[in-house]
């Protein structure tokens, strides 16, 4: 447009040509790309798995660290491991627990740790390892709210005595969550559904963690 306004004998700046087109043109509405990292997730939540460690201290002030694997479609958390040394090798050994007979997802999320290294790439061969980008916890938000999840409903209640104390406690923690909580990201429905009966006229509460939560059921 400038060029053949030049033409013309009108000189003017392509700013002055940006803001009249502007007004006459209205901005289109944003581009619905699959490339866009919230759509890849909605698109592929049932062949991701995400992983992150969560960081915590025994009664002595120790470094605990808890490693968690999470299917994001079904918001099941597949694997915890704790250990005071989380090495390489020890990081690997426990994605290959979380894949036994070779059940493994299409990809994987991890951030930017040194804990995952030579040992862990060998580890996920055959999955496509997606690292998020620095200082970007929103790229990994699944693992991030049960992180969160962990330390309220778990973690700030108790005292930590060692590594196998708190690893019989996590387990629990995450049968409940898997089985028992209802999850809002879910609509309220649980990451693993278990029959129940919907007709009882009891209620039953049948305490999680020495009553820290309670799981309701209707008896038969």
């Amino acid at each position: 447009i400038q060029d053949e306004l030049r033409k013309l004998g009108f000189p003017l700046a392509k700013r002055t040509v940006a803001r009249y087109i502007r007004q006459v043109r209205p901005t289109p509405p944003p581009r619905k790309s699959s490339q866009t990292w919230g759509t890849f997730l909605k698109n592929h939540a049932h062949e991701v798995w995400a992983c992150d460690f969560l960081q915590t201290y025994d009664l002595w002030f120790q470094t605990l660290f808890v490693f968690f694997i999470i299917e994001l479609g079904s918001r099941r958390v597949v694997h915890v491991a704790v250990t005071y040394a989380p090495t390489d090798v020890w990081v690997a050994q426990q994605l290959r627990e979380a894949t036994p007979f070779d059940t493994r997802p299409r990809f994987l999320i991890r951030d930017n740790d040194r804990k995952y290294g030579t040992e862990f790439a060998r580890a996920a061969t055959g999955i496509e390892v997606l690292r998020t980008p620095i200082h970007a916890p929103k790229a990994n938000a699944v693992c991030e709210r049960f992180l969160g999840s962990v330390r309220r409903e778990c973690l700030d209640h108790v005292l930590i005595l060692n590594e196998r104390q708190l690893q019989r406690l996590l387990k629990g923690y995450v049968h409940y969550f898997n089985t028992a909580r209802p999850y809002q990201g879910l609509d309220g429905q649980r990451p693993i559904s278990i029959d129940s009966p919907s007709n009882g006229n009891k209620i039953t509460a049948f305490p999680v963690l020495n009553g820290l939560h309670h799981d309701y059921r209707r008896s038969a």
